[in-house]
């Protein structure tokens, strides 16, 4: 139990965040709102309730009495010893609840919300249509096999089976009605008859549409990319197989992105080719960060090329870390040509002429909107593919919202500008704003977008947009890998990273997420 004075009032919790286990007595207390210092999730401390994501689950409470100058702590002794999503049968009627809760539809009401997409985005909206009291049918459709899982697990633990990263169980789902539809693909709307018509032939009407079909991966366009063994990691079942195929084999991953450089150490293999191909979220943030912090950052926006990040006199620092676990990198290059045998690879070819042997060759240069089914429609979408939504995740379509990787929407930090952000905490406020509004509570977004990543056992947070940053101010050692980087752009701070820093990029979002500026003077 975690017990939390604010001034004068006593608060008794759960101790551990119910995402992944996180101490929650070394987070943020800002008034009644605790911060998770690891992923950034919030807490209610009077209810316990979520106040923001990640975690799809609230914290149990717990009876709190002052006697004497004692403060005493009341609770059952079963509550405590019970499993964290099956705790908040206590907080009924009090906002966001965990979703174990089991809310009925009602067959009198015959709107139907169609959620199209399998990802946390649909989910949290599902979720949060349920415990906001909707009692029509909600349908949640997926081209996948599977019910939401956690896709971080994917480059982490590649030895789980999906069953293990589901985010929500099918018998969940089903005890709250809501309807879970798996490998149907969408392919066009017809949004005057509202309705969506899918690959296998059928159709479905809605009163409300959620677009929540997130982003598929970029396929190389080289001669012998259709080669056996040249892989996607998308899927638990792409996990799967690449761990399979390169173990004890020669590995080679095409983009030293997020996704790359987490493979390198999930799977520890001899080669790990890069090619220049892929974005930074923040233009030149190389020149302070490792670049294996601004490769998890560089999934969702703008357009430098790694040929610019490896021009720093930092990068060598994490380079050396996968070095010393037997990663070969080629930087500065590009892929020429994939060669095989027998229909399999066998070699990479760089554009410098030197071959690498290839067993496997994993492909992580990028993202793009799953959006095409959108084409020939009104509604409104970027050069990218990806849908325009207002800060109520609307779309310039009536009764139409989108959320999560496709879309681009208005970024406080930013000023306002549009972004695409591929984060999980993003999607799942995404998600639950669309819900709202979908309900006509007329909500608008208020988050700071939260990221997190672990590399050779090092875990690196991130907090806020540092795009279009200008400065940086750096407190700590790189070198020794405990550092904590504030982004500055027109005078203050937007974004901030840090190594071994607990709980700083947490204290930092709670102040962004204030509406309080932080200066470049007071970063200093």
């Amino acid at each position: 139990v975690l017990l939390v004075r604010n001034k004068k009032e006593f608060s008794a919790l759960g101790s551990k965040c119910p995402h992944y286990g996180a101490p929650l007595s070394k987070g943020v207390l800002k008034g009644e709102r605790l911060r998770c210092p690891w992923h950034g999730a919030c807490f209610n401390i009077k209810t316990g309730d979520i106040e923001e994501y990640p975690s799809l689950d609230c914290l149990p409470c717990f009876k709190v009495t002052v006697e004497d100058g004692k403060v005493f702590v009341t609770a059952k002794k079963k509550v405590l010893t019970l499993p964290a999503v099956t705790k908040h049968k206590q907080h009924l009627g009090l906002g966001m609840i965990s979703a174990f809760l089991t809310y009925k539809r009602c067959l009198l009401n015959r709107d139907t919300m169609l959620l199209l997409g399998g990802g946390v985005a649909a989910l949290v909206c599902a979720e949060t249509l349920r415990q906001e009291g909707f009692t029509g049918r909600i349908i949640m459709v997926t081209k996948e096999k599977h019910v939401p899982y956690d896709k971080s697990k994917l480059s982490k633990e590649m030895n789980l089976k999906a069953e293990d990263i589901y985010m929500r169980k099918p018998e969940c789902l089903d005890a709250n009605g809501i309807e879970f539809w798996t490998e149907k693909e969408a392919v066009s709307v017809d949004f005057q008859k509202q309705k969506v018509h899918f690959m296998d032939g059928s159709s479905q009407k809605y009163n409300q549409l959620l677009i929540a079909t997130g982003s598929h991966s970029s396929s190389l366009r080289v001669p012998g990319a259709d080669l056996q063994n040249v892989c996607l990691l998308q899927t638990p079942e792409d996990s799967s197989k690449i761990l399979e195929l390169a173990t004890g084999k020669n590995l080679v991953i095409i983009g030293a992105s997020f996704i790359g450089t987490r493979l390198d150490q999930a799977s520890r293999h001899p080669a790990a080719a890069r090619d220049t191909n892929e974005t930074s979220l923040q233009p030149g943030a190389a020149a302070k960060l490792p670049a294996w912090v601004l490769a998890g950052y560089g999934c969702f926006c703008s357009s430098t090329a790694w040929n610019f990040l490896v021009n720093t006199q930092y990068l060598p620092l994490p380079f050396q870390m996968l070095q010393n676990k037997g990663v070969k990198f080629y930087m500065k290059t590009e892929l020429r040509e994939l060669k095989g045998k027998d229909g399999k690879v066998t070699e990479a070819v760089l554009a410098s002429g030197e071959k690498l042997p290839a067993d496997v060759v994993v492909v992580g240069i990028g993202v793009f909107p799953n959006s095409a089914f959108l084409k020939d429609t009104s509604i409104a979408r970027d050069d990218s593919g990806a849908i325009l939504v207002n800060l109520r995740m609307q779309t310039n379509i009536p009764n139409v919202f989108a959320a999560g990787d496709v879309v681009s929407f208005p970024v406080a930090l930013l000023n306002g500008d549009r972004s695409s952000i591929h984060h999980q905490q993003v999607a799942e406020a995404h998600g639950h704003i669309a819900a709202l509004n979908m309900l006509k509570k007329e909500k608008e977004l208020h988050t700071v977008p939260f990221f997190w990543t672990t590399m050779l056992g090092k875990s690196i947070r991130y907090a806020g947009c540092g795009k279009g940053y200008t400065e940086t101010v750096v407190k700590g050692s790189l070198e020794q890998q405990k550092f904590l980087i504030f982004y500055i752009r027109d005078g203050f701070v937007t974004a901030a990273a840090s190594l071994n820093c607990d709980p700083m990029v947490s204290l930092i979002a709670e102040v962004l997420c204030s509406g309080k500026q932080i200066s470049k003077e007071e970063a200093e």
